[in-house]
């Protein structure tokens, strides 16, 4: 069985473990924040998701927008990083590591999408039942 494309993607790997760090690190202080617990997790989850939805579409335009869509999740979630680290819910340890890999992440995204812009303008992007016609 081959592995969907969208796995390949540094941007995808650095997602799940992202959702993955989320999920420990929130898990100490669930209990007295679970609203902020629950945006921080459903916000990785969405922008992790978001990718895999949008490929499996199979329309240009449609991933182009889940990309769009997973980037704006990610900022949400680094905003949230950003403020558990003013209120000392999180170390700075744990703060360098989510927040510099959130925003790599982001740049990555930023380069991926003027990627699939071009391949969208130069009418390369083959659908998936595309690529085994002759």
């Amino acid at each position: 069985m081959q592995i969907e494309g969208y796995k390949k993607l540094i941007i995808w790997k650095n997602l799940c473990y992202l959702r993955r760090r989320i999920y420990m690190v929130t898990e100490r202080f669930r209990k007295n924040h679970p609203r902020l617990v629950s945006q921080m997790r459903d916000s990785i989850r969405s922008s992790k998701q978001n990718i895999a939805e949008g490929y499996k579409k199979d329309s240009l335009g449609s991933f182009i927008q889940s990309v769009k869509i997973s980037r704006g999740s990610l900022e949400e979630l680094t905003e949230d990083v950003q403020d558990c680290f003013d209120d000392s819910l999180i170390t700075q340890k744990e703060y360098d590591e989510l927040y510099g890999l959130s925003k790599k992440t982001m740049y990555l995204i930023d380069r991926f999408l003027d990627s699939l812009y071009k391949l969208k303008k130069e009418g390369r992007w083959k659908t998936r039942w595309e690529k085994f016609k002759k």
